[in-house]
């Protein structure tokens, strides 16, 4: 396809991309669902069952810096192709097996892919699209996003009532197909640039955020207090913090073509995003799981009830991201991300005074309907902020960071 200048238009690589992204997304919500079946079924304890979540994530963030760097070194189609592939096998794996040591396996290699494809998806972005127009892709990457969101809870909850817990890997397969089917045709060769890598400060990088998400992530498992003998929660945090310290010292002194280049922050668009887009999915997971919470065990409300209180959100996020896609490439994005933020603080403050044990379902729609909007304001201004001076050697490692 090509566009009205004659060159190849960007969005049919996009559109592809984000077949991708969105499984990823569901994946990290749908089987919070499951998990009181897979504890009976699999006739299983919280503390493992827990696992088929926490594998998952683990297995997700900690290579991220690695998996966007492989992109610039042999191609984003390339590379996400393969991870692709990685999470629709891992998927099939998952629905297959029938022990809980099986299905926590299956998660860490699902996890593996989705990492491997993630980077990819902004990196296509940025490489395909010019920064003029940067800011409407961004607004559907932010779209999707918000819908799958809304998606997983409900598709998991109609899923497990229906058919059973397996089908909530199994939908991933056909869906994973049409993904690879898409990419293969739409997704252009792009221009490889890294001709070495930095094997120590992949290892450094791995080590050190293995450490810390790990700590972080099962602290309270713990009591945040010892594990292994002398071998603490707060002890694993430390240590992958000066680790992760060590990582930044090597890529300081790496001068060839380290993993991550320190010059990417010299960018103060680069920099000051990548602070936003952290505050925000801190804010935006810490949102979500009390909300689901309280749905469920205050107001009584089933898995998918619990979910439809969300619409509004996901509804509102996604009609506006058109409109502010246009805004953004317009626009100042400081001024559109501004008022997005408000707005969400705005909406969480309005939700935490509300919430209560009597309060009706449709007191809680404002909010989070404010909430929504939010979210269409914030993703694209801060991600086209983030990407729009990066050099297109970096578009792979600087989207896994």
């Amino acid at each position: 396809m090509v566009d009205d200048t004659g060159e190849r238009s960007p969005w049919p690589a996009l559109w592809a991309v984000c077949v991708g992204f969105f499984m990823i997304l569901v994946d990290t919500t749908i089987v919070s669902v499951a998990t009181p079946t897979i504890l009976a079924e699999l006739r299983t304890d919280v503390d493992a069952v827990v696992w088929v979540t926490s594998a998952y994530l683990l297995a997700y963030a900690v290579p991220l810096l690695i998996t966007g760097r492989l992109g610039d070194r042999f191609g984003p189609r390339r590379v996400y192709i393969v991870g692709l592939t990685i999470f629709t096998l891992a998927s099939l794996w998952c629905g297959l097996t029938s022990t809980i040591g099986g299905l926590i396996a299956a998660r860490v290699v699902q996890g593996l892919g989705a990492s491997v494809m993630m980077p990819q998806t902004m990196a296509v972005i940025t490489r395909t699209f010019p920064a003029e127009s940067r800011g409407r892709a961004m607004s559907l990457w932010g779209a999707v996003a918000g819908v799958a969101t809304l998606v997983g809870p409900i598709l998991g909850g109609v899923l497990v009532d229906g058919l059973g817990w397996e089908w909530i890997f199994f939908v991933n397969v056909p869906v994973g197909v049409v993904g690879l089917v898409l990419a293969s045709r739409l997704v252009p060769e792009l221009p490889t640039h890294v001709r070495r890598f930095d094997l120590p400060g992949v290892v450094l990088s791995a080590v050190g955020m293995f450490l810390l998400v790990f700590g972080i992530q099962e602290g309270q498992s713990y009591d945040w207090g010892p594990i292994i003998g002398p071998v603490s929660v707060w002890s694993l945090i430390v240590a992958g913090l000066v680790v992760l310290a060590v990582f930044v010292g090597w890529q300081a002194r790496m001068k060839a073509e380290p993993l991550l280049s320190l010059s990417l922050f010299r960018d103060r668009n680069f920099s000051l995003a990548c602070v936003a887009i952290a505050a925000v999915g801190f804010g935006v997971t810490a949102f979500a799981f009390p909300v689901m919470l309280y749905a469920q065990g205050v107001l009584g409300l089933s898995p998918t009830q619990a979910a439809l209180v969300l619409v509004p959100m996901a509804v509102i996020s996604g009609g506006l991201s058109p409109y502010v896609g246009r805004l953004t490439d317009r626009a100042h994005p400081r001024w559109v991300a501004g008022f997005g933020l408000a707005c969400f603080v705005g909406g969480l403050v309005w939700l935490a005074a509300v919430m209560g044990p009597t309060t009706p379902i449709w007191v809680l729609l404002g909010p989070i309907a404010l909430i929504g909007g939010a979210n269409g304001y914030m993703w694209a201004p801060i991600s086209t902020s983030a990407t729009r001076n990066l050099p297109m050697s970096q578009a792979g490692a600087a989207a896994g960071v």
